[in-house]
């Protein structure tokens, strides 16, 4: 293990080792972490503006999982799942006659669906812009979704009219580029379906799960989030199991994807911690907001009860999808995950990346994605896997 006295960690792009350097915090942090374990990953994307966390998390997960197989780094395209996504999203929305979310949000068992029926590409193959700009969706998604209410309210006698679907693909194609039916990579020729397969990335490996006290422990239900407009199923475990499954997948090379409510005070991107204070925000005296991310602090304790009422009072929110990558401890023995972002490398102190302390996790989190083989025996048998 190493020790590191700072409170950034910049990690590597996709390389054969992944490299940590130190990194000065501008007010001079006296936080010392000392490192678990870190998982390869590949660079920090930069999301911009749109709502597609969800794609650019469960694919940098995904390209972990590649290096953890020991295949060649591979940048995948994010926007070629959302594009999916809209088409699946229109034909819902239609078919329920606008009764149904629409809008550029996902969970992340939307890029495993998509990449199990529809396959995966490349970034080079489907980058989803053009002459690398950066993304920008707000106009996109409110043409798509003013095309499709007036698409419902013009269809007469029950009947669509023909070609609404291939008008919506044309915007598509229009804003984010037609999607090639081939394509050539490191010199062989390719589809979606059988470069998923050169791959070999298995969708049924992967599980969705979360805890929440309102349905029973060890079933599945559907997680009532806007997001998931597929009304996916998820399997529900309790709250110390949903922190042994982080901790044992992080401490045996595998990574997880992140779903969780960005929104506390005590979540701070820029200064590159996520924290839960022991008291509310609201009770902490200007001191104690001045040092919260400077020195080890001590947290609320973080109860099953405490986390169903944030979910019920909807201050839990599915804000954000992010990738975790490591997990680390500070001086004091208190866990924090390293956690890669897609906000870019120059928002914050940290290179793109963050720590999360596992009070954060357990309190904020609405769903994490995992290899189902990252999951300790005994868990996979409570939900019948094994």
């Amino acid at each position: 293990m190493k020790k590191i006295a700072y409170i950034c960690l910049f990690v590597a792009a996709a390389s054969s080792n992944i490299q940590a350097q130190t990194k000065t915090n501008k007010k001079g942090s006296h936080i010392e972490f000392t490192t678990i374990n870190q998982i390869k990953t590949t660079s920090v994307k930069d999301q911009s503006q749109s709502s597609t966390c969800w794609s650019f998390s469960t694919e940098s997960f995904l390209e972990s999982e590649l290096s953890r197989m020991g295949k060649e780094p591979v940048d995948l395209s994010e926007m070629y799942i959302v594009r999916k996504a809209y088409e699946l999203k229109a034909w819902r929305y239609v078919r329920m006659l606008g009764k149904a979310q629409f809008g550029p949000g996902g969970e992340p068992h939307d890029v495993i669906n998509i990449i199990r029926d529809y396959g995966i590409l490349p970034e080079m193959a489907y980058p989803g812009t053009e002459n690398g700009e950066k993304i920008n969706h707000n106009e996109l998604d409110a043409v798509l979704k003013a095309y499709l209410d007036e698409v419902i309210k013009l269809h007469s006698n029950g009947k669509l009219g023909k070609h609404w679907f291939d008008g919506y693909k044309g915007i598509l194609d229009a804003y984010l580029g037609k999607v090639p039916e081939s394509f050539n990579y490191d010199g062989k020729s390719f589809t979606p379906q059988t470069f998923l397969k050169h791959l070999g990335i298995n969708p049924e490996d992967y599980i969705e799960i979360t805890s929440f006290n309102h349905h029973p422990y060890y079933k599945q239900f559907m997680m009532e989030v806007a997001d998931n407009w597929s009304t996916d199923l998820i399997y529900n475990v309790s709250m110390e199991d949903l922190g042994n499954i982080a901790d044992n997948s992080l401490k045996n090379g595998y990574g997880l994807e992140w779903a969780s409510d960005v929104s506390e005070k005590g979540f701070s991107f820029k200064n590159g911690l996520a924290l839960v204070p022991y008291k509310p925000w609201s009770e902490l005296n200007d001191k104690e907001k001045d040092s919260l991310f400077n020195y080890p602090i001590e947290e609320m304790n973080i109860t099953p009860q405490l986390r169903q009422d944030a979910f019920d009072n909807l201050s839990t929110q599915d804000d954000h999808g992010m990738h975790f990558v490591g997990i680390v401890k500070d001086q004091s023995g208190k866990t924090y995950y390293i956690v890669k972002n897609s906000w870019g490398t120059s928002n914050n102190d940290c290179d793109g990346m963050f720590y999360c302390s596992k009070n954060y996790y357990l309190y904020k989190t609405t769903a994490i994605l995992v290899n189902k083989n990252a999951v300790p025996k005994d868990i996979l048998k409570k939900l019948g896997l094994n």
